[in-house]
């Protein structure tokens, strides 16, 4: 479990609520990442390397659904709490076909007042780095941090 102490440290970024939506998805994504952070030290999967092939057999390595359940996990504990103004956790997507390569699953949020989905996607990043926060019409396409930005 979580100390008082280390909720407060994963919360802060949005407290106060933001103003902007995109300002809660950096907000989002800075909080997961502390998680993170936290969370790994307690169970072992802060040595975790993004992707799949730097950390291949090493305890504590996660794959894309991992990363997926976990980062859900995370942003619902959030919303459970009131943080989340501008957004809501939706239900997890995954990419597949000759385009976007192998099947990839990601956590995923809707924006409240445009509907519109954004893939946070930590799986990319070693344990700890903020997750990307991309459009999941992009993401779909076969977004990856790889020379491309993130929102």
């Amino acid at each position: 479990s979580l100390s008082l102490s280390q909720w407060h440290q994963i919360t802060s970024p949005l407290q106060p609520p933001s103003i902007a939506a995109s300002d809660e998805r950096a907000a989002i994504a800075s909080a997961v990442s502390t998680m993170e952070t936290v969370v790994g030290r307690l169970t072992g999967t802060d040595a975790d390397k993004g992707g799949n092939i730097k950390g291949f057999g090493q305890s504590g390595q996660m794959d894309c659904i991992d990363e997926s359940t976990n980062t859900t996990t995370y942003m619902n504990m959030l919303a459970g709490d009131g943080l989340l103004q501008h957004h809501s956790v939706a239900d997890r997507s995954t990419r597949f076909g000759i385009i976007a390569g192998m099947p990839h699953t990601t956590a995923v949020i809707r924006e409240n007042v445009s509907g519109q989905l954004f893939a946070v996607d930590s799986w990319f990043f070693d344990n700890g780095k903020a997750p990307a926060v991309i459009q999941i019409q992009e993401w779909k396409a076969g977004w990856d941090p790889v020379g491309a930005t993130s929102e």
